[in-house]
């Protein structure tokens, strides 16, 4: 039965994202909008002072000669210019075409030739490149705009402060300009282009919507989780769904944004900012939940003794407050002393001010999610996909239901299919792959709802995710086996794990290749004598091998027989975006991996 809650700020909504935004920056023009770093310090910047700086970009957009749902390219990583770029492109009246700074040079040139786009900003010397390299594939491009004023000649290429001037000069003969371009933009104009790095094929981009961005802004803001008064820290990909939608987010809600995409700064940045909240994928919680593991366990004796008990007392605490029921008061005058002992300091390494974090982008281990809810940091684990915008359901800070990925947003509906596919339907879903009219028709009903490709089930409202239905296999003995279970079991008991896949459609018993996190397995080396080791040298080891076959065996004691994980190998690397086997978004490309190891997979049955 389709689920729908309450739509009552549908009708108030903003028309477009252009006026979402003017909106804010006339409500909130003296209030703090970004902070970004500059040298070692951090500069802050107002609403007002962000209003006039995308005025006068979007007014240089249209001297060039930028019109309506023309496409514009962004190649950066994530920061301040990146946030500017892409509002004056919209307020412009055209669209934004996302590339991540990691896709090489023949998929830049490819995204940005499917998309037509006109004018492309980048970032640096490695993104201007790739353009330069490729120009000749690109013949819909006329300007490079480059954030690095250092790299602009002039001709092709002008500096993004070129562009402002420019735009200086349109609006002293047309002063209202950008106001009218952004009254006339409607709801079902084209704003942005994402192409999916997706785990096969080529990438499609996905159209999104005025509408889109504007109401999961306002449907985030209509259930009351955030407010002015929060503040965001932001790493994620820009260039990624999650990305934008938390930027849509502040739009409608007004809170302040640190925005620093380099995310071996992430930790450290808390230290610095302390957000009230931050939106992440699981790998980055269960990076740091090792790491604090293992530091714990370096140090042993009576300090890890209190660390395990305190947790102990916390799940526990924790499970018995989110039931609804009685508390011993044992058990909270333990949980009392553990959270100024253990549980306190917990929450500082991430700035002691966090209300939440957002999980998404993938499943997070339900057992991870208890362990940072006992030490009161709180993960509100949601759900949707490039195709709608990227929010669907959320849970709510008062309202969380660990292993669940919450209810649907207002004004969507989800329904489960016959096979048990998840489907949405609402005002956030794709208008449809761009030049792809089959690829399209796959994915959306005739009647509107977007196929998902992922399994699911509803419990009382909230919506739980069992698999990818394109994931789960049989083996030889007609037993269904769904990795992604297994998998978030295994990143759950051992902390050095970066990657554990699951492999054996029509074999006869399950294998698994596991990476170790280069940092996590650094420091292990450290207090096992063996400091210094190369990766590929440490993973070859018997010790090694030792520790990560005792954790296979606790695994295989959670497991029903024949999802037990017979045999398996640990690889010389861990996998990387570089590498091609983990998606922008850290999602594992499970076909890559796949085929570049299917010798060694083979060599497990022979």
């Amino acid at each position: 039965m389709p689920i729908n809650l309450d739509t009552g700020f549908l009708a108030h909504m903003p028309p477009n994202v252009a006026v979402q935004f003017f909106d804010r920056v006339a409500k909130s023009g003296d209030r703090e909008a970004f902070r970004f770093p500059k040298g070692d310090a951090w500069e802050s910047v107002t609403w007002k002072q962000v209003g006039e700086r995308v005025r006068r970009l979007a007014a240089g957009l249209r001297a060039l000669g930028l019109d309506n749902e023309q496409r514009v390219g962004i190649a950066s990583s994530t920061r301040y210019e990146w946030i500017l770029a892409d509002l004056a492109v919209m307020c412009a009246g055209g669209a934004t075409t996302t590339v991540y700074p990691s896709t090489g040079g023949a998929d830049t040139a490819y995204i940005l030739g499917d998309s037509e786009c006109r004018f492309v900003f980048a970032e640096d010397e490695s993104q201007l490149a790739k353009l330069r390299d490729h120009k000749a594939d690109l013949p819909a491009l006329e300007r490079v705009i480059v954030f690095d004023e250092t790299l602009a000649d002039n001709e092709w290429v002008i500096s993004v402060d070129t562009l402002a001037s420019m735009g200086d000069g349109y609006l002293a003969d047309h002063p209202d300009a950008v106001d009218e371009i952004a009254k006339e933009i409607q709801p079902d104009q084209l704003a942005t282009l994402i192409y999916t790095s997706g785990t096969t094929g080529k990438p499609k981009g996905v159209r999104t919507l005025h509408r889109a961005w504007v109401f999961e802004g306002e449907a985030i803001k209509a259930q009351d989780i955030l407010s002015e008064d929060d503040l965001q820290f932001l790493w994620l990909p820009m260039a990624h769904s999650f990305g934008k939608v938390l930027l849509s987010t502040q739009l409608a809600c007004g809170f302040p944004t640190a925005i620093d995409g380099r995310v071996d700064k992430i930790v450290d940045n808390l230290g610095i900012v302390k957000p009230t909240f931050m939106g992440a994928a699981p790998r980055i919680f269960e990076k740091a939940h090792g790491r604090i593991v293992t530091m714990t366990q370096a140090e042993g004796g009576l300090k890890e003794r209190i660390f395990n008990q305190a947790f102990k007392v916390g799940i526990e605490h924790d499970r018995l407050r989110r039931e609804g029921k009685a508390i011993p008061l044992g058990l909270k005058l333990q949980h009392g002393l553990f959270d100024r002992l253990v549980f306190s300091k917990v929450r500082e390494r991430f700035g002691g001010r966090v209300r939440f974090f957002i999980s998404g982008s993938a499943a997070l281990n339900a057992e991870i999610a208890a362990w940072f809810n006992a030490a009161g940091i709180l993960i509100l684990e949601g759900y949707g996909m490039t195709e709608n915008a990227a929010g669907a359901t959320v849970n709510h800070p008062d309202d969380n239901r660990i292993g669940t990925v919450g209810q649907p947003f207002p004004g969507t509906e989800v329904r489960i299919a016959d096979d048990g596919e998840v489907q949405l339907k609402g005002p956030h879903v794709m208008a449809g792959y761009h030049n792809l009219p089959e690829e399209t028709a796959k994915t959306l009903t005739e009647d509107g709802w977007l196929r998902t490709g992922d399994k699911g089930e509803l419990d009382d409202g909230f919506l739980r995710i069992t698999g990818r239905i394109k994931e789960l296999f049989k083996t030889s003995g007609g037993k269904y086996i769904a990795p992604p279970a297994i998998e978030a079991k295994f990143k759950a008991l051992c902390p050095y794990v970066s990657q554990f896949m699951v492999f054996g459609a029509e074999r006869n018993f399950v294998v698994a290749l596991i990476t170790l996190d280069p940092d996590a397995i650094a420091d292990w080396a450290k207090e096992n004598g063996m400091g210094g080791t190369a990766y590929a040298e440490l993973v070859r080891s018997a010790k090694v091998r030792e520790m990560v076959g005792e954790y296979v065996d606790e695994l295989n004691s959670h497991l029903n027989r024949w999802e037990t994980i017979k045999k398996w190998e640990l690889l010389d690397h861990d996998l990387t975006i570089e590498s091609g086997e983990l998606t922008p978004s850290l999602k594992v490309k499970r076909s890559v991996v796949e085929t570049n190891n299917k010798d060694l997979i083979d060599s497990f049955y022979g």
